[in-house]
């Protein structure tokens, strides 16, 4: 079956080859050995753009944060250990999606828009809801907490009178209408369907007010390439973010037209307060034919959609990851500097149409 759940390995394939369990190594275990890099930067100076450099009690996170991340998740978000095979020895302890740490949501367009705190990972999962008339083509995606409460965070839908493709946002299920006052953000793409970029719900720059306060902020943008299998091999995802100040807050970027987003700066190489990012190279497995990454637990079938987003300078730090555990169940996990519209955004790009060969 195409869909073949690998449950002995943490390494999922990307491709839609049948695969089987693999023995790659786990290092699930590993959290007894932390394997620290001195040299590394902490993920507060890795997006940090301007300004003074980060308070040290802000990157200081060396203890899991409460509400039990799982042991298995803890080396990959707070000690960024080594991915290298033979470091490990094989875990026998099999942990099915360990959930998300607690995380208290009292003002949900606030928290929405928030980078995730440093050192938790916020553990999401998405589902595509096909039901009803024309959600096959236009299918409405939920986003809740992985946790017992599974608390609803945010939804999308694509627009169905737009030239491009046109995600609206939500911080209400039930209220997807762009004039309503739950609409938090969208993404939009160019004609192509390869690129897109997030905006919150401020302004349109025409309808600015005299001092630009009111006017929208980009929150991301994502460039898929396309390979010589076209979209049918591993995906080649780029994205693009504003950095972080000293304070750790996300610096704003207004553009007051189109030609100073972020495509057009990070295309011109204007790189000031930009942040680049990529998705993580999968490595092929002949034992399965396929191409496979390490989703910890968090992913489990087969899906050219997977995908692990991350810095070049600390390729062992999930910026995001995201990947399927059933038909139209994904988890969506991110890090910091990430909030849940710019993550949500992201998975949203890897569903849009042109990009669709599942």
């Amino acid at each position: 079956s195409p869909q073949c759940c690998v449950t002995t390995s943490p390494y999922v394939p990307l491709s839609l080859t049948a695969a089987t369990s693999s023995d790659e190594e786990d290092d699930s275990d590993s959290s007894t050995k932390p394997i620290r890099s001195e040299k590394k930067k902490s993920p507060a100076s890795l997006f940090q753009t301007g300004g003074d450099p980060p308070k040290e009690k802000k990157s200081k996170k060396k203890a899991p944060p409460k509400g039990g991340e799982s042991e298995e998740e803890t080396p990959e978000t707070l000690q960024k250990n080594s991915n290298k095979k033979g470091k490990a020895k094989k875990s026998k302890k099999k942990e099915e999606r360990p959930p998300s740490p607690v995380i208290e949501v009292e003002n949900l367009e606030e928290f929405v828009l928030q980078p995730a705190p440093q050192g938790v990972t916020v553990k999401c999962r998405v589902t595509r809801d096909k039901k009803g008339m024309d959600r096959g083509l236009y299918p409405t995606y939920y986003l809740h907490l992985d946790n017992d409460k599974k608390v609803f965070l945010l939804a999308g839908r694509k627009r169905k009178k737009s030239k491009t493709s046109n995600y609206l946002i939500s911080i209400d299920p039930t209220d997807l209408s762009r004039g309503g006052e739950n609409f938090i953000g969208k993404l939009r793409s160019n004609l192509m369907g390869t690129r897109f970029t997030v905006f919150d719900n401020g302004a349109n720059p025409d309808r600015a007010n005299a001092d630009w306060s009111n006017v929208r902020q980009e929150l991301s943008a994502v460039v898929y390439e396309t390979n010589v299998l076209g979209f049918k091999g591993p995906r080649k995802m780029t994205v693009i973010i504003p950095g972080m100040n000293a304070d750790c807050e996300r610096v704003p970027i207004r553009p007051r037209n189109d030609n100073d987003g972020l495509l057009m700066r990070w295309q011109n190489r204007n790189m000031d307060n930009v942040i680049e990012l990529h998705n993580k190279a999968p490595v092929w497995n002949d034992e399965t034919q396929s191409y496979v990454l390490n989703f910890h637990g968090r992913v489990t079938h087969a899906s050219v959609k997977n995908f692990q987003i991350v810095h070049s300078s600390d390729p062992d730090y999930i910026v995001m990851q995201f990947g399927r555990v059933a038909d139209d169940a994904f988890t969506m996990d991110y890090n910091y500097p990430l909030c849940a519209v710019q993550a949500f955004a992201i998975a949203l790009s890897s569903f849009d149409g042109k990009l669709a060969c599942e």
